[in-house]
């Protein structure tokens, strides 16, 4: 059976994730899929992790028909990836708190750098220490205790040997900029990042205004997990869409 949304989850996270937007569409609203990405969750162990064998994975898992498509941070730069793959497919295309890369070849190279040695100490540690460095970065500094503790519990789901085979895989610093291709996309897009986000803030408003027929939301007193802090935000960017 085909899905009419897919929903591509963060670097650390699992497919489970999205179980608060969901929640927050409604049961049987949609024919959802949110699957674990490579290097992620029940897909951990499944290499090679490149991008495209990530949007591979992901146009078979969604089956036939068109979808609307969510991403979020990583899962964003995924769902960037399917749409240029597969235009035909993607029907509706939601960006959360995500970017379309680096484009500074200096300061990639500076990332790529900085990931491999994120990935290096990854592979030294188990899953809780790793969960908790990673959760400790100023990008999540905003978040309730409630929402901490979710994001925590998701994480752990994870094994720090695969999360680093995806960073080095599909992590900010390897992967190709794709701004100069975002005219392609001529599909609807919603672009949402949180307020105390400043540098997604950012990047959202230059995805939106370089992506054709895209608007942008601010999401007022969130940071960067949207779809754990604000959930209901996300369902609207998706809901609004609905055929």
């Amino acid at each position: 059976m085909s899905a009419n949304l897919v929903l591509l989850h963060g670097f650390t996270q699992t497919g489970r994730s999205w179980a608060p937007v969901l929640a927050a569409l409604g049961e049987g609203t949609y024919k959802a899929i949110a699957p674990d990405i490579r290097g992620h969750g029940e897909a951990g162990a499944r290499r090679p992790i490149g991008f495209a064998e990530v949007v591979a994975d992901v146009l078979e898992a969604a089956g036939t028909g068109p979808f609307t498509l969510a991403g979020y941070s990583q899962g964003g730069r995924i769902a960037l990836h399917v749409a240029l793959a597969a235009p035909e497919r993607v029907r509706r295309l939601v960006l959360v708190s995500t970017t379309a890369g680096i484009d500074d070849d200096r300061e990639r190279a500076a990332r790529r750098a900085a990931d491999e040695a994120l990935a290096a100490r990854m592979e030294g540690h188990g899953i809780d220490a790793v969960a908790r460095a990673w959760a400790a970065q100023a990008l999540f500094s905003t978040q309730s205790p409630e929402v901490a503790a979710l994001a925590h519990e998701d994480r752990l789901r994870n094994d720090p040997a695969n999360l680093a085979a995806a960073l080095r895989g599909i992590g900010t610093g390897v992967m190709r900029p794709l701004w100069g291709r975002l005219g392609e996309l001529t599909m609807p897009a919603a672009v949402l990042a949180g307020e105390h986000d400043a540098k997604f803030v950012a990047l959202g408003r230059r995805l939106a205004k370089q992506l054709p027929d895209a608007s942008f939301t601010l999401v007022p007193g969130c940071g960067h997990s949207l779809p754990l802090e604000a959930p209901e935000a996300v369902a609207t960017a998706i809901r609004g869409w609905r055929n």
